[in-house]
């Protein structure tokens, strides 16, 4: 499993090619016996959970980042749909809004922090400052940030700078306690055009496309530039990135569900064990319920 999982793996402190990953990857599965694989996982993670939540000293922070279509949305489905919602909190991260735009970029991100013994769920995140924005840098000048008035002057210091900003938080927030699990749904080009008619030729899956698609597709190379940049510079050995083949969707659900059951593994997360005082109360309660009347 662990070699399996490694294949999927961006190396810390390497420089990363997408060309070199697969989009279509399913080894030697088939669909069928992959999605019996993924029943048998959400056990597996459901136990996990109960444990996290027992122990009360560990948080888990799954990220999610993609092309659109890649089916990020369906991921996080899939991998809540084993899990109990209590413990789970889910974010879904769109334009800043006003106030948001009056703090630091990793504001709202921060607060959206999962607690102890819970599970925090990112549908994309502080990542799309580096990857959105890296694309469309006019979009930091709605951030406000002194010196930085013109598009001109974000330069490479500028994103150097992001890059340190985001190792940093997770460096700090790992030291805290919380787990980082960060996935990008690789998809090709070919498959995305396929799910973006698939939109339009059902009356159903209308309501989910929009124009910017169309707009947002045509600068895939400059995407796929950001992206290699931003997990090159950010995969490191207490936050690191996978890079998931998002073709078939069932294989990207089921990879991203064994990372995460493999994680919790190597977590090593015990249910709390009561001192013998406590222990010999519970033995007094025990007596006093048998012996109602």
């Amino acid at each position: 499993m662990s070699k399996e999982i490694n294949r999927f793996l961006a190396p810390s402190g390497q420089k990363i090619k997408l060309k070199e990953y697969s989009t279509h990857y399913n080894g030697d599965l088939g669909k069928k016996e992959g999605k019996a694989m993924l029943g048998a996982v959400k056990e597996k993670l459901s136990i996990h959970q109960k444990v996290l939540y027992a122990e009360n000293s560990h948080s888990v922070l799954i990220i999610f980042q993609a092309m659109d279509a890649a089916g990020k949305d369906s991921a996080v489905a899939h991998v809540m749909s084993g899990l109990n919602p209590q413990g789970c909190q889910v974010y879904s991260f769109k334009t800043p809004s006003a106030n948001e735009y009056e703090h630091d970029f990793l504001w709202r991100h921060n607060l959206a922090l999962p607690q102890r013994g819970r599970i925090g769920i990112h549908n994309r995140s502080h990542y799309e400052n580096v990857l959105v924005c890296k694309v469309h840098p006019e979009y930091v000048l709605n951030e406000r940030i002194p010196g930085y008035d013109d598009v001109r002057k974000i330069d490479k210091n500028f994103w150097k700078a992001r890059y340190d900003n985001i190792r940093n938080f997770e460096k700090q927030i790992t030291g805290n306690g919380t787990v980082i699990l960060k996935f990008f749904l690789y998809v090709s080009r070919d498959e995305q055009k396929l799910r973006f008619l698939d939109r339009i030729n059902d009356p159903s899956k209308n309501w989910k496309f929009s124009e910017s698609d169309i707009t947002e597709r045509a600068l895939w190379k400059d995407y796929m530039e950001a992206y290699e940049e931003a997990i090159s510079e950010t995969s490191t050995d207490n936050a690191p990135w996978y890079i998931i083949p998002a073709d078939k969707k069932w294989f990207a659900r089921l990879t991203i569900s064994q990372i995460l059951e493999s994680t919790f593994k190597k977590m090593n997360l015990k249910f709390p064990v009561l001192a013998d005082e406590a222990l010999a109360k519970l033995e007094g309660y025990k007596e006093k319920l048998l012996t109602e009347v």
